[in-house]
């Protein structure tokens, strides 16, 4: 990812996924863990997913020379763990993360809370109290980032959270056509067309759990949302006074039309010097 000035210093940013292995290129900035699983304390990662998308989204890429270095190399990491090693969860365990934030939010100074988790939805009311959830933490004023989820090309195709029509939800700019075309797309079954925007998200390298602070590769929607809420981290620290709101105009505004439709594309593909730009 090219660098900007910013880092994200003193930013904030929760990440719900698998756990997060302490690996090099996160330094001291794992500032708290809580683990919904198996409630241990330590930070740990026994799938893989967490740290890839934390190395995405703020890894500094120390062990890798600069090579493999994320959005926000400076922002605060917070990893809440709630999905086990075969990346499966319940959505208890998810509304037990949010309450969570809300109570460590000033805490640890939490702007942006990064979903790179998408479930479909058994019954319209498991999707509804997720919807609620991340609604309610959007309308508290945070940044809230969601998965498009691997479900598609089929229309109607985006997972829970990332379905809500207040966050910020991400597809795959390079899986949206031909073979690899499964970023989950709209509209929703409110309607909304969805996703937001897309962002790449096949074949990225970014950090593994285990010694020797190693990097894999990893595709899916999953791996396009940290790059979006890194982005946010930049924004929020050159700016710290902007809205949730704020960001997501930027996002459409600084997005790059790729001609697909609404439901496919979103507003388009991310452009970061545009967005910073802004």
């Amino acid at each position: 990812m090219k660098q900007s000035v910013y880092t994200g210093k003193g930013i904030g940013v929760v990440l719900l996924d698998t756990g997060i292995y302490p690996h090099m290129d996160f330094g001291d900035r794992i500032y708290a863990f809580a683990d919904f699983i198996s409630y241990r304390t330590f930070p740990y990662d026994d799938n893989g997913h967490g740290t890839c998308v934390a190395g995405i989204l703020g890894g500094s890429g120390e062990a890798s020379m600069g090579k493999y270095k994320g959005m926000a190399p400076g922002c605060s990491l917070m990893s809440l763990k709630v999905l086990d090693r075969f990346g499966n969860g319940n959505k208890e365990d998810i509304l037990a993360a949010f309450r969570w934030i809300e109570n460590h939010r000033e805490e640890y100074k939490i702007r942006i809370v990064n979903i790179s988790v998408g479930t479909t939805y058994k019954t319209r009311s498991d999707k509804d109290v997720l919807v609620r959830g991340v609604e309610s933490l959007w309308d508290q004023g945070l940044v809230v980032v969601a998965a498009a989820g691997n479900r598609g090309p089929e229309p109607g195709s985006i997972t829970a959270p990332g379905c809500s029509k207040k966050v910020i939800t991400v597809g795959s700019s390079d899986m949206l056509l031909g073979k690899t075309a499964i970023s989950g797309r709209g509209p929703t079954f409110e309607c909304v067309c969805k996703p937001d925007l897309v962002a790449p998200g096949r074949r990225i390298m970014a950090c593994a759990p285990g010694a020797g602070n190693t990097y894999a590769m990893k595709s899916g929607t999953s791996m396009s949302t940290p790059v979006i809420s890194g982005a946010a981290a930049l924004a929020l620290e050159k700016d710290p006074m902007l809205t949730n709101v704020d960001i997501k105009m930027m996002l459409r505004d600084s997005a790059d039309d790729l001609g697909l439709s609404r439901n496919q594309q979103g507003w388009g593909k991310f452009n970061c010097k545009k967005f910073l730009s802004l």
